[in-house]
C-alpha cells in the first residue's frame, strides 16, 4: 500500500512559478513510477508528467512539455513537479499518482493509488 500527500498548490498569476510536492508512504516507493495527473472543472482528468522508477526517465504530456519538470528523491520517499511559465489553463487540482503504467500512448495508474489533490490556480 502506497498513501500519497500532495502539497504546494496555490493562486499565482500567468507567467509565475509552482513547486507542487507528492510525499509518499510505504517501503515500495522506489519500486514504483510515479507521476502527476490534473483534472480541470468541467474536464477529465488529464496525464500531465511522469517518472520512471530511478528518475531516469521522464514523460511529458505536450502542453506542458518545456515549462514542467517532474523529479523525485527516492531517499524522501517524495516526487516533484516544477511549473513554470504558468498559463491561465493550467488551472485545475493537480493529482499524484503511483504506479504508473503507459500502454501505447496513454498512460494509466495501477491500483488506487491517488494523492487527495492540491489547487493550482492561474489568474490571468
Amino acid at each position: 500500500q502506497v498513501q500519497l500527500v500532495e502539497s504546494g498548490g496555490g493562486l499565482v498569476q500567468a507567467g509565475g512559478s509552482l513547486r507542487l510536492s507528492c510525499a509518499a508512504s510505504g517501503r515500495t516507493f522506489s519500486s514504483y513510477a510515479m507521476g502527476w495527473f490534473r483534472q480541470a472543472p468541467g474536464k477529465e482528468r488529464e496525464f500531465v508528467a511522469a517518472v520512471s522508477e530511478s528518475g531516469d526517465n521522464t514523460y511529458y504530456a505536450d502542453s506542458v512539455k518545456g515549462r514542467f519538470t517532474i523529479s523525485r528523491d527516492n531517499a524522501k520517499n517524495t516526487v516533484y513537479l516544477q511549473m513554470n511559465s504558468l498559463k491561465p489553463e493550467d488551472t485545475a487540482v493537480y493529482y499524484c499518482a503511483a504506479d504508473m503504467g503507459l500502454h501505447g500512448s496513454s498512460w494509466y495508474v495501477n491500483g488506487d493509488y491517488w494523492g487527495q489533490g492540491t489547487q493550482v490556480t492561474v489568474s490571468s
